[in-house]
């Protein structure tokens, strides 16, 4: 009889049991993933009943920041003559702000406007001002972000010096805009993120002390022009900028009251989209006040201007030139897209020339405080004539732009 081919039932039930294993571990393992995957959806909350992944937006938010905005910086022959060291001939003009600092550095943006040149030696003094760097160090020390540049004294030496003194400006960390050194700088719009908002800021003169503007160069100074302000303001607008504040050099010299030019230029700043002005030139304070603006379109909305805020520093006699305010603002950009000022306070200040001293004569007086050391006898440094001298800046101040 031939061979017949056996079978192992051993083996064949072991092989039926391994395969079911495997499947079962299979069918495992897809569950497994199937539930994972739709458990991570329903965790992030994308599902959505068409089956379609659906973001969230955020809600939009108010976004508050502090302007502090400081008058004109002007620097006469007396000053740096007081801040020279004539063994080292080096400049400095720290002394001047000590009283001060506390206040200009609290902001989360500090502006300054500049009436002078900061071109290589020799100094100059009135009518064509040239002063030492190290101003400007000082400046920077003493929290200054941004300089305004476009002003009548911004050609006093040729457009040589007024591209040194963006090199000066720059060197020191301080941020510029008003003049430029390239038709390239001039129309790139000045925008500066301050705690998350944009705000774009724009700088115009009235003119150059009729110094012409060189040829070819009629990009190197913003001169007071409706159209161009206003095709400025729209970039701004056209980049969604949040707030739009615009620097003016305008007004009268030492007029205590704004001009009717003034009040019109606003009324156009405005309507055209500026939220905020602050203004200088006078060398006087000039009022500062919170106005309703009726827009093209019928609206109203609120606006702030602040015509003058005096010299920051100079050495000036005419009355009320020696007199100037550090002015505080909280520029809230709304939820609903509408800009608000508020808390508006400012600190009186004088610029006080020592008559005692021989050197480092300049200080700034915050007049609240002196006039409170004085009277509660914490401060013996000053007398009795300084202490009527500053109790009658003050009284000058209160009366221009209210206690």
């Amino acid at each position: 009889m031939g061979k017949h081919k056996t079978y192992n039932n051993k083996k064949i039930n072991s092989r039926k049991v391994c395969i079911s294993i495997v499947f079962l571990i299979a069918i495992a393992v897809g569950i497994f993933f199937i539930f994972n995957n739709s458990s991570n959806n329903n965790d992030n909350g994308k599902i959505s009943t068409n089956g379609e992944n659906q973001k969230q937006e955020e809600p939009k938010k108010d976004i508050t920041f502090k302007v502090t905005a400081l008058g004109d910086v002007l620097c006469h022959n007396t000053q740096y003559w007081d801040a020279q060291d004539k063994a080292t001939n080096t400049y400095d003009f720290s002394y001047v702000f000590e009283n001060v600092k506390e206040y200009t550095s609290a902001g989360d943006v500090t502006i300054a406007n500049l009436e002078t040149s900061f071109a290589d030696a020799p100094y100059s003094n009135y009518p064509t001002f040239n002063s030492p760097a190290s101003l400007a160090t000082s400046l920077n020390e003493i929290g200054v972000d941004i300089i305004t540049t476009a002003g009548n004294h911004c050609l006093d030496k040729g457009f040589k010096g007024l591209s040194e003194t963006i090199d000066v400006l720059e060197e020191n960390g301080i941020e510029h805009l008003g003049t430029y050194k390239t038709e390239e700088d001039q129309q790139k719009l000045f925008v500066k993120d301050i705690n998350g908002a944009n705000v774009a800021f724009i700088d115009y003169t009235y003119g150059t002390n009729g110094i012409p503007i060189p040829t070819g160069k009629e990009f190197c100074v913003n001169v007071i022009d409706k159209d161009k302000i206003k095709k400025e303001i729209q970039k701004a607008k056209d980049a969604k900028v949040d707030v739009i504040i615009a620097c003016m050099h305008w007004g009268e010299e030492y007029h205590t009251k704004q001009t009717k030019a003034q009040e019109d230029l606003a009324d156009f700043l405005f309507q055209n989209g500026v939220d905020l002005i602050i203004g200088n030139h006078p060398h006087v304070i000039e009022p500062f006040e919170q106005r309703e603006v009726k827009m093209p379109d019928g609206t109203t909305k609120k606006c702030f201007v602040a015509y003058a805020l005096g010299n920051f520093t100079a050495d000036q006699n005419y009355q009320n030139t020696r007199d100037s305010i550090i002015l505080n603002l909280d520029v809230t950009k709304k939820a609903d897209g509408s800009v608000e000022v508020s808390n508006v306070n400012y600190i009186p200040l004088y610029i006080y020339k020592n008559p005692s001293l021989s050197i480092k004569k300049f200080k700034l007086i915050d007049l609240r405080k002196a006039i409170a050391d004085y009277e509660n006898g914490t401060d013996k440094s000053i007398g009795v004539t300084a202490y009527n001298l500053f109790k009658k800046e003050l009284s000058q101040i209160e009366a221009i732009v209210g206690k």
